[in-house]
């Protein structure tokens, strides 16, 4: 065995320096769900900077220092507060906004959010199951991006009004009727908080044929 590490030396200590660097400096994220659609599809892998708002003890939340405060709009990996699932979303709350949802219509502090440039589509929800969806940009609350309605499932489109407490966050998927988000798991404390997703490394169509989708390389979020 001690001539075995001898040997392998090497390869152990690349393997101990990757293993910090992903759990303190940066990271990728496969996404195994559609809770993000449009913004990140199914088998998309996303690079995720672990140095955007602290730096932590690797495998803990323990933050060592703070080294940036998260913003509405930054699409955030996390540890779910109900079952520790790692989870992305979208944070569009801060700590003492007001956040209220009627009839899919987000509000952040009584204003409304916009949208527009809708378009109609079919969208796939599970193997072999497609629904008739609506796609807008919402802005008005935050930075403009893409969000998705589905039309005939069940969804919680309405809720609150209410207020975020200091050091936790409010996140929704862009996939509105299609996410377990703070809708469901409550509001994010910022210890959970892993990183900020930037951009998609690599993508296949996990859905389709696996093939690789060349085009969504190096795609901003």
């Amino acid at each position: 065995m001690k001539r075995w590490l001898i040997d392998n030396r090497g390869f152990l200590i690349f393997l101990a320096c990757l293993g910090v660097f992903r759990t303190a400096v940066a990271d990728w994220n496969p996404i195994p769900s559609g809770s993000m659609r449009p913004t990140i599809l199914e088998g998309d892998v996303v690079l995720v900077n672990r140095l955007a708002y602290d730096l932590k003890v690797p495998l803990t939340d323990v933050s060592l220092a703070t080294l940036g405060e998260p913003e509405r709009g930054d699409i955030v990996t996390f540890t779910s507060p109900t079952d520790g699932t790692r989870l992305i979303k979208r944070l569009v709350a801060l700590p003492g906004d007001l956040v209220e949802m009627k009839n899919e219509v987000l509000s952040i502090n009584h204003q409304s959010a916009q949208y527009s440039e809708s378009s109609a589509l079919i969208e796939p929800v599970a193997p072999g199951m497609d629904v008739p969806a609506t796609r807008a940009t919402e802005s008005g609350v935050g930075k403009a991006h893409a969000v998705q309605f589905l039309h005939g499932v069940d969804a919680r489109r309405d809720f609150g009004p209410v207020v975020v407490p200091a050091a936790h966050y409010f996140m929704l998927g862009d996939n509105r009727d299609n996410s377990a988000d703070s809708r469901f798991i409550g509001f994010v404390p910022r210890e959970r908080l892993i990183g900020r997703a930037g951009h998609v490394l690599v993508s296949a169509d996990i859905l389709g044929n696996w093939m690789p989708r060349f085009e969504r390389i190096g795609h901003p979020l």
